[in-house]
């Protein structure tokens, strides 16, 4: 896949997700045509959100435009906030043996009193495409072929785009959730990057940050990352997104890098809004076709 980008001299090029997510979703709608003129099966994604949280309906939504967007078919289940975890677990039941479905998310975080740990590793492993049930993360551990979650699948994506051969490189991630940062800082060992990772106990993460030819930033902390944290001509790949509330009055999109002082010393960085977040949903429909491919035709695979 050609790679897009802008720079201005003295400033990091900027890292194109948004038109690396749109190329890549042209691609999977090309991989969907041809999947249905050979078996007469169009994969299908079921979305799973529980309760009415703002901000998850219009994520949910545009899930649901892309995915039709792909040619794939979209099932959307919209369950009141009383939702037990009885019914959520049945209804997870019924989506796994249903043979119009390929893949399977249940939109986080859960409502309080649902089990996210339970209820996730409760969809079947070869229809988890969010990749975070414990047979999906245990193989990717291991360096096994699976489904790999959408955010780390669409860093390592755009790295490998802009970057090119990864193997020998220092790459750091700062975050070690489960949903961001230990997937990725696995699948950066797997190209063969040396890797660390730093937590809230990491003691002087900036030192090591300004060893790191590649930083993701992945903690839902703005402007956490500062200039002084990275190495001259390191690429940068901010994960974090926050809004916040301008001296006006209005709000805005920002992520967990300060962008104007990374930009002046990265060689490589995405912008927030615009960079990783559209990676994500085209992972989706990715893993969705990997999905399919799998329960269809019994291939197995994954990065």
């Amino acid at each position: 896949m050609s790679v897009s980008g802008t720079s201005t001299p003295g400033e990091a090029r900027l890292i194109d997700g948004k038109g690396f997510a749109n190329r890549l979703t042209q691609d999977i709608a090309e991989d969907v045509r041809t999947f249905y003129a050979r078996h007469q099966v169009t994969p299908g994604l079921a979305v799973v959100l529980v309760g009415n949280d703002p901000a998850s309906e219009v994520y949910v939504r545009n899930k649901a435009l892309q995915t039709h967007r792909a040619g794939m078919r979209s099932f959307m289940h919209m369950l009141p906030e009383t939702t037990s975890q009885e019914e959520l677990l049945a209804l997870i039941g019924r989506l796994n043996v249903d043979p119009e479905i390929h893949g399977i998310l249940v939109q986080l975080p859960l409502p309080g009193g649902l089990d996210p740990v339970a209820v996730t590793n409760a969809i079947d492993p070869r229809k988890d495409v969010d990749g975070l049930g414990v047979v999906n993360a245990g193989r990717l551990a291991l360096g096994l072929p699976g489904i790999v979650p959408c955010t780390p699948l669409g860093c390592l994506l755009l790295l490998k785009s802009y970057v090119g051969d990864l193997r020998g490189l220092n790459a750091m991630v700062v975050g070690a959730s489960n949903l961001v940062g230990r997937p990725m800082a696995q699948l950066l060992l797997r190209e063969g990057c040396t890797v660390t990772v730093a937590h809230i106990d990491t003691r002087n993460p900036q030192a090591l940050a300004r060893q790191a030819d590649i930083l993701v930033v992945a903690t839902g902390c703005s402007g956490l990352v500062t200039g002084e944290w990275i190495k001259p001509g390191a690429t940068v790949i901010d994960v974090g997104i926050s809004r916040v509330r301008l001296d006006n009055g209005k709000t805005r999109l920002v992520g967990d890098v300060v962008f104007d002082e990374a930009r002046r010393i990265a060689g490589q960085i995405t912008p927030v809004p615009g960079g990783v977040g559209p990676m994500t949903i085209a992972c989706l429909l990715r893993n969705t076709m990997q999905a399919a491919r799998e329960l269809v035709e019994g291939a197995g695979g994954g990065v």
